[in-house]
């Protein structure tokens, strides 16, 4: 078995970032493709992303692209 620590090494040294900063640009990717479909609620993508509270989504959104979720949507008008 490989410990934490190993693997956390050699995700960032195959990857270039870590392993959490990988997860949180994944779900943000996957965060714009449901922001594309208006009928998706932003409150229904924070939930299905793992997110408590869709302030918390709404954060983590902005800090990983610069935009709120409500403006990346109003984007696709």
């Amino acid at each position: 078995m490989v410990s934490v620590h190993h693997f956390c090494r050699a995700f960032k040294k195959s990857f270039g970032i870590p392993a959490y900063q990988y997860q949180v640009q994944r779900r943000m990717e996957f965060a714009k493709l449901r922001l594309a479909d208006r009928a998706v609620s932003i409150t229904d993508i924070a939930l299905s992303l793992g997110y408590a509270q869709t302030s918390s989504f709404s954060s983590a959104f902005r800090k990983a692209t610069g935009w709120t979720p409500t403006d990346y949507r109003r984007g696709f008008e």
